[in-house]
């Protein structure tokens, strides 16, 4: 074991996004489901900000100081209505308005990242010749610059993150990411990898880590259904000593979603139980992780 590794293993925190519960996460949803994931054991929590108000920045604090969690990444949610390519000016500004308010929001909390789909509502897929792709990574990147010019004042990064083909046509793989990226700086905006997505787009998960190297900024999990991690075919040995390697220093996050929700159920597909309940799947998941880098 390298020395790299030892810190890296040595920071890591493992943390769950309400989502698993809940769908619009509203102060109300924090309230029930922070102290829940704290009983668990969980070290952190993600805190989608779906709507600007839905969360009181002050007030989550008090919640995070009452429960011990820490704040992992304010996750930014783009639907139809957001998008920062191929969008009319009124859209692309009120984007970058929003994305702001996220930045603020994890500011406000001590969060040190925003993750998330920052380029076009998901589910939006269109045809792109090469020329038409790097047209559109060049318009994401002048959108998207003064956002990240925000987050660096505010001490924030910004995590990218490629959804797989049915979520968006534009950042599939780490490496289009990549590619989107260049030209932007470094410590203020990375990429967010999630195993749901990884899994359907990447040849294996442990070259999409060692590709995205030294740009990791957050880190999703989850089985390859969505479930619990650990229910699943996912190398997650490989995955795991990749991140390793890589030196990443952030959270591992699960990442799921209830099928009893209108909006997130359907922008997820998800369509049945993933678990033989939502408490089960944070709890197994977390279970899962502490065991497989205990037995590294």
């Amino acid at each position: 074991m390298t020395a790299a590794s030892q810190r890296a293993d040595a920071v890591w925190q493992l943390g769950a996004n309400p989502w698993i519960w809940h769908s619009p996460v509203t102060a109300e949803a924090l309230a029930e489901t922070l102290p829940r994931l704290a009983a668990f054991g969980f070290d952190c929590v993600e805190i989608p900000l779906e709507r600007p108000d839905d969360w009181d920045p002050a007030s989550t604090v008090k919640l995070l100081d009452a429960t011990g969690l820490t704040p992992a990444a304010v996750i930014a949610v783009m639907p139809e209505g957001r998008g920062l390519v191929r969008a009319d000016p009124g859209t692309v500004r009120a984007t970058q308005d929003y994305l702001r308010r996220c930045i603020d929001a994890a500011h406000a909390v001590s969060a040190p990242v925003v993750a998330g789909p920052v380029y076009a509502p998901v589910g939006r897929t269109w045809r792109m010749d090469e020329a038409a792709r790097s047209a559109a990574y060049e318009e994401w990147r002048t959108h998207l610059a003064p956002v990240v010019a925000y987050a660096a004042r505010a001490g924030v990064r910004i995590a990218v993150e490629p959804l797989n083909r049915y979520e968006t046509s534009l950042l599939n793989t780490v490496a289009q990411t990549l590619e989107a990226l260049e030209g932007l700086p470094e410590e203020s905006v990375g990429i967010a990898l999630d195993t749901y997505h990884q899994n359907i787009e990447e040849h294996s998960l442990p070259e999409a880590v060692r590709a995205a190297a030294g740009r990791i900024a957050h880190v999703q999990v989850c089985a390859n259904d969505r479930g619990a991690p650990g229910t699943d075919h996912l190398d997650w040995p490989g995955f795991l000593a990749a991140l390793r390697a890589a030196d990443y220093r952030g959270a591992l996050c699960i990442e799921s979603f209830t099928a009893h929700n209108d909006a997130i159920a359907v922008a997820a597909s998800v369509w049945r139980p993933l678990a033989r309940s939502q408490d089960a799947l944070a709890s197994d998941g977390l279970g899962f992780l502490r065991r497989a880098l205990a037995a590294r």
